[in-house]
C-alpha cells in the first residue's frame, strides 16, 4: 500500500480528495444535524408558548363551569394542561405529576360542537417516563419567564422536563388558580441515515474517477518529459514534444523544446568552432616546423615570427569565443536603449560613422556585456564593409530588435549561413587589415542565442540589414520579477 502511495500519482490524487470530502461531509452533517435539531426544539418550544398563553387568556374570559371542557378540548397527544389551586413549588414534583399526565389516556370532551379528542397510541410517541435515578441525577428547576419574553403580560414559571424532549409551564390566572402546561415529543433527528450513505458514496466515486482521469492527464505528458530528458542527457535525437492540453502542460513541452533547440545549436556551434580551429591551425604548424630548421637566415625567421604572430592570434580569438560561449555573467534588467545608444556614442568617439536613431525606451534582462559585445560586433562589421552603420531598435508582437544597416554590398547569395561559422571570411587574403579572422559574427550569434534570440541577415538595395531578435518573453518575465 506504501509503495502504491509513493508511485501512484493517482492513488495521491484520489486519497487527498476523499479525504478532503470526508471531512468536509463530516463538518456539513455536524452543523446541520445540531442547527436541525436546535431548529425543532426552538419552533416546538414557542408554539408550547403560544398555545399556553392562548388557553390562559381563554380561560380568564371564560366561567369557571366550562374550564374542564375547555382543558380537555386543548389536550394533544404530546401536551397536556390542567388546574390547581396552588402555586407549584417543588418542580421534581411537578415534573413527576406532568410525566404522568403525558402518559395517560386524553380525557372525553363535553363541549358540545367539539370532536372527540384524538386517542391515538400516546405511548408510541411520547417518552418514555424517566425513572427515579433519572429525577435524582438531574433534578428539575423552575426558571421565570418575564412578561416581555412571551404573550402575557405576567411572569410564569417554566422548567424543562428533559434537555431535547420535554417541558412544562405554570402561570396564574385572574381568579387565583394555576394553569399547568406539560409537552413532550420523541424527535428523530438522526445523525446518519441510508440516504447520507448513498450521497456520500455517490459522491466519492465521483471524485475517484475524476481523479484518475487528472492523474492520467497529468502523468502521461510528464512521462513523456522524462523519457525525452532521459534521450536528451545521452546526446540522442528527440522529436519536439506535443504541445498540447492545459497551459501548465503545454507551456512545459514548449519550454522543454525551446531547451532542446538551444542545447543543439550550441552543441553544433562548439564543435563546428573545434573543427575549424584544428583545421586552421595545421597549415601555420607544418610552416613553422619546416621553417625552423632554417632559423639561422634573418628572412626564415621573420616569416617564422609571423607565422608564430598568425597562430597566437587564432589562438586568443578561438579562446575568446569559447569564453563567450561559456560565459557566468550576472543576468539582470537594463535599458536596452541606453546600452545600445551608449555603444553607438563610444564608437562615433574612436571615430567610427556610426548613428543610433531614437526609438521606444525598452528595459530587458539580459546579460547586458555580452549583448554589447554582440551588438558591437555588428556595428563593426558594417562600418568596415559598408562604410557607415544606422542603428535601431524595435518591439515586434513576438521580439525585441536591434537593427543594424549598412551602405555595404551585402554578402553573395547562399552564404547568408556560412557567414555565422567560426574563422568563415569573405575575404580570403588572412589579411587583418581588410577584416579579422572570421569570429565576430559567431560571437554574435553565440550571444544572441544564448539568449533565446537569433540574428538575421537581409540583402537590401543598397547594404545589408542585420537583425539582433530577443525573445518578448523575456521581458514580460523581467517586468514580473521587477
Amino acid at each position: 500500500m506504501m509503495a502504491l502511495w509513493r508511485r501512484s500519482l493517482a492513488a495521491q490524487i484520489i486519497t487527498f480528495m476523499l479525504l478532503a470530502l470526508a471531512v468536509s461531509q463530516g463538518i456539513g452533517f455536524l452543523v446541520s444535524w445540531d442547527e436541525r435539531g436546535q431548529a425543532m426544539r426552538a419552533a416546538a418550544k414557542g408554539e408550547f408558548f403560544s398555545r399556553a398563553a392562548s388557553l390562559a387568556l381563554s380561560l380568564n374570559a371564560t366561567p369557571d363551569a366550562v374550564h374542564g371542557d375547555i382543558l380537555a378540548v386543548s389536550g394533544t397527544i404530546y401536551s397536556r394542561f390542567w388546574l390547581s389551586t396552588q402555586e407549584p413549588v417543588d418542580a421534581t414534583a411537578w415534573a413527576k405529576d406532568a410525566w404522568k399526565r403525558l402518559h395517560e389516556p386524553l380525557p372525553p370532551a363535553k363541549m358540545p360542537g367539539h370532536p372527540k379528542p384524538n386517542r391515538g397510541p400516546a405511548m408510541a410517541t411520547v417518552p418514555e417516563i424517566p425513572t427515579g435515578a433519572a429525577f435524582a441525577s438531574e433534578p428539575s428547576r423552575w426558571m421565570e419567564i418575564a412578561p416581555q419574553s412571551w404573550l402575557l403580560a405576567r411572569p410564569a414559571k417554566f422548567q424543562y422536563l428533559d434537555t431535547a424532549i420535554g417541558m412544562g409551564l405554570a402561570v396564574q390566572l385572574d381568579r387565583g388558580m394555576w394553569l399547568n402546561a406539560a409537552y413532550a415529543k420523541n424527535y428523530h433527528n438522526a445523525f446518519w441515515t441510508s440516504q447520507s450513505a448513498l450521497s456520500l458514496g455517490i459522491t466519492a466515486l465521483v471524485l475517484s474517477v475524476i481523479a484518475v482521469l487528472v492523474a492520467r492527464g497529468i502523468a502521461r505528458p510528464m512521462r513523456r518529459l522524462a523519457t525525452a530528458a532521459e534521450l536528451l542527457g545521452r546526446g540522442e535525437a528527440v522529436p519536439p514534444l506535443p504541445e498540447s492540453g492545459p497551459d501548465d502542460i503545454r507551456q512545459t513541452a514548449e519550454a522543454f523544446n525551446r531547451m532542446q533547440a538551444r542545447l543543439q545549436r550550441f552543441v553544433e556551434d562548439r564543435t563546428r568552432m573545434l573543427a575549424a580551429i584544428g583545421h586552421d591551425l595545421r597549415t601555420p604548424l607544418t610552416s613553422l616546423r619546416l621553417r625552423a630548421e632554417f632559423v639561422s637566415d634573418p628572412e626564415i625567421q621573420d616569416k617564422m615570427l609571423k607565422t608564430i604572430a598568425e597562430i597566437q592570434t587564432m589562438t586568443e580569438s578561438a579562446l575568446a569565443f569559447a569564453r563567450e560561449q561559456a560565459t557566468a555573467e550576472t543576468t539582470r534588467t537594463v535599458d536596452l536603449s541606453a546600452l545600445v545608444e551608449s555603444l553607438c556614442d563610444d564608437l562615433v568617439e574612436i571615430g567610427q560613422n556610426v548613428a543610433f536613431l531614437d526609438g521606444p525606451k525598452i528595459s530587458y534582462r539580459c546579460r547586458p556585456d555580452a549583448l554589447r559585445r554582440a551588438v558591437r560586433n555588428l556595428v563593426e562589421n558594417a562600418v568596415r564593409y559598408g562604410e557607415r552603420a544606422r542603428v535601431t531598435l524595435a518591439r515586434s508582437a513576438e521580439s525585441i530588435d536591434i537593427v543594424i544597416e549598412d551602405d555595404g554590398p551585402g554578402i553573395p547569395e547562399g552564404v547568408g549561413d556560412q557567414v555565422f561559422a567560426p574563422f568563415f571570411r569573405l575575404e580570403h587574403s588572412r589579411n587583418r587589415e581588410t577584416g579579422g579572422v572570421g569570429l565576430g559574427l559567431s560571437i554574435a550569434r553565440a550571444i544572441a542565442r544564448h539568449h533565446g534570440g537569433d540574428i538575421r541577415l537581409f540583402n537590401q538595395a543598397k547594404g545589408l540589414r542585420a537583425v539582433i531578435g530577443l525573445p518578448l518573453v523575456t521581458a514580460r518575465n523581467a517586468r514580473a520579477r521587477a
